[in-house]
């Protein structure tokens, strides 16, 4: 008897495993890819600075207060969406916004910028995309929220929108000034 069920019952549970899987993955922030960084020290870096090849920024001279590295591009258009959003913050003073320009022609970045504004503090200049491979970057968006101890709380691939800034920025700054 249970031989003629068994089929029925196999094809039920796939059904029933499936479905949750579905449901599941409808829940999670398509561009929630999970970093190795979090809570992790953001991995060490020098790289020049865009707007003076000849000065460095590292990442221990980063520490003291809580950023946003925000990776872009001038070839990037999701960069130009969420542009304004890293406008915003830098014009509030809500947090520094540090720029990491990705395998980008130091002409176009600059060009870029002159044309949609400048809200970074400083950018740093990652022309051939070395370093983005030890920071775990894929591409352009991508933003990480390191707080004042050079630690990363959060990493968000693709546009910033006011919605990830108020839902998970803003608690994490809150959560940093305590």
């Amino acid at each position: 008897m249970l031989k003629h069920w068994l089929p029925l019952i196999l094809f039920a549970s796939l059904g029933l495993l499936l479905w949750a899987g579905i449901r599941l993955s409808q829940q999670r922030d398509p561009n929630a890819i999970p970093s190795p960084f979090i809570d992790r020290p953001l991995p060490a870096f020098s790289l020049p600075m865009l707007h003076d090849p000849s000065r460095t920024v590292d990442s221990a001279s980063l520490i003291g207060t809580p950023y946003l590295l925000n990776v872009w591009a001038s070839w990037c258009p999701e960069c130009r969406v969420e542009h304004p959003e890293f406008e915003k913050l830098a014009r509030a003073g809500v947090i520094r916004v540090v720029g990491y320009n990705y395998k980008d022609e130091p002409q176009d970045a600059t060009r870029w910028l002159q044309q949609f504004g400048d809200p970074y503090e400083v950018i740093v200049a990652d022309e051939s995309g070395r370093t983005a491979i030890n920071l775990g970057i894929y591409a352009a968006p991508e933003t990480f929220f390191v707080d004042a101890q050079g630690i990363v709380r959060f990493k968000h691939i693709g546009a910033l929108t006011p919605e990830i800034i108020a839902r998970e920025i803003m608690p994490r700054l809150k959560a940093a000034a305590r």
